[in-house]
């Protein structure tokens, strides 16, 4: 009886053990299900949105909507600027009265790298570092495309640069 039992007892532990045991065919079926609902989707993703938290102090800068300018160059153009503070010559000719700016950055690097692409394409393009202040950060290199006496080419050269550099600006300076 004692073997009978013993034999009874290791035939289900044998079915026990072997049953539940999972097969290769079942993890390969569920991975090409879950492939092929994966290529089969369509739907467009939803962009994540970070927003500021509640206490966070955000400093926002006014812009000044761009005016279309045809063919003259008026005297009341509003994308005229002057640079409040000194500004000194970092790399390229002098500025003449009126310079278009297509750049502004806090690093010199970033300032000459696109100098230098200006200079490839031609431009007389040219670095001057300033020391105004904008949104906390003094000394900024401006890279400017071109310069020239009068308004005329300075906003027809501008105009020009706008279609790649959307920021372009004019500087005037005395």
């Amino acid at each position: 009886m004692k073997k009978t039992l013993f034999l009874g007892v290791a035939l289900c532990s044998l079915v026990v053990m072997t049953g539940c045991k999972s097969k290769d065919s079942a993890y390969r079926e569920a991975y090409e299900r879950a492939m092929s609902q994966e290529t089969t989707t369509t739907e467009p993703t939803t962009p994540v949105v970070v927003t500021p938290a509640p206490e966070e102090k955000v400093n926002v800068t006014p812009v000044t909507p761009v005016q279309n300018q045809n063919s003259n160059a008026g005297a009341n153009d509003r994308d005229v600027r002057t640079i409040d503070g000194d500004i000194s010559l970092v790399a390229g000719e002098p500025l003449k009265t009126y310079s278009v700016v297509v750049g502004s950055f806090v690093g010199k690097t970033n300032a000459e790298g696109l100098c230098n692409t200006l200079r490839n394409k031609g431009y007389n393009a040219r670095v001057v570092k300033t020391s105004e202040t904008i949104k906390g950060q003094t000394g900024w290199y401006r890279v400017i495309a071109s310069s020239y006496d009068d308004k005329g080419s300075a906003v027809s050269s501008r105009d020009q640069l706008k279609s790649t550099y959307q920021g372009a600006w004019l500087l005037y300076r005395k």
